[in-house]
């Protein structure tokens, strides 16, 4: 089924109409839970663009607008390092952006430099809505496999690699008390190590989606065994349970 996106039918039009007012503007599309699935009243609308030229004076025209048109209540903008050829900021448009016994209203918006070549891969973004692409820029085509098969590889290499120092770290944090510590470390180590391996058996095309989508991207039952394995009471037994099923998976890997 289609995604409801109707509490942000305002904002679709305005995006809609965005390039009419900021010519730069090549590409304009929603993508993210609207398009992959798991959409639900607490959604935020993922938007990204494209532009010609130095993506700045763009973001900035939009975000100006964005001000102007609706009731914003604040703005987070994300480091300007985060995208080398853009910028990206979330719009909240309700106050107390946690407290969900209301529907939702927030928008992220990512402006890019338009690449020479534009493309996005269906199997990890879903098709994208495209609300802005006249001259036919986007290409829906998959990564480079040979490259995305050499992150695989390496990330199950150091998985096997680190499998009995990373043990060693959370069990000595353990063994010394330290609790806040030995969570982090759980985590860092045996967690997401873990989900990285089952999603390069189950999932490979978003290999390196983390702990995001879980009950979207592995089979069913396996995102609630995992949830069992975060931190929790009998901390050490749950790391070592994670190191196991880590082990089983390598060996299914290999």
């Amino acid at each position: 089924m289609a995604a409801d996106l109707s509490r942000y039918d305002d904002w679709l039009a305005f995006l809609t109409a965005l390039p009419d007012e900021v010519p730069a503007l090549q590409v304009v599309v929603v993508n993210g839970s609207a398009v992959t699935g798991g959409w639900d009243e607490h959604s935020d609308l993922d938007v990204e663009a494209w532009c010609s030229g130095d993506a700045t004076p763009t973001y900035d025209a939009v975000l100006a607008l964005a001000r102007a048109r609706f009731e914003v209540d604040h703005v987070w903008e994300v480091p300007e390092a985060t995208w080398p050829t853009g910028r990206q900021c979330f719009i909240h448009l309700q106050p107390d952006a946690a407290d969900l016994s209301r529907p939702t209203r927030l928008v992220d918006v990512v402006i890019l430099t338009t690449p020479e070549r534009l493309t996005m891969d269906t199997r990890r973004h879903g098709v994208p809505m495209v609300l802005h692409d006249p001259d036919g820029l986007l290409l829906l085509e998959d990564d480079d496999e040979a490259e995305m098969e050499a992150q695989r590889q390496q990330a199950v290499a150091q998985a096997a690699a680190r499998r009995q120092s990373a043990a060693w770290l959370v069990e000595r944090a353990i063994a010394r008390g330290d609790l806040a510590e030995a969570t982090g470390l759980h985590l860092r180590f045996a967690v997401e190590p873990l989900v990285r391996l089952l999603r390069i058996q189950h999932c490979p095309a978003r290999h390196d989606f983390g702990l995001r989508y879980l009950r979207t991207d592995l089979p069913e039952g396996m995102a609630e065994r995992v949830e069992a394995l975060l931190p929790g009471p009998d901390l050490a037994v749950r790391s070592r349970a994670a190191f196991a099923w880590q082990d089983e998976v390598l060996r299914d890997l290999s």
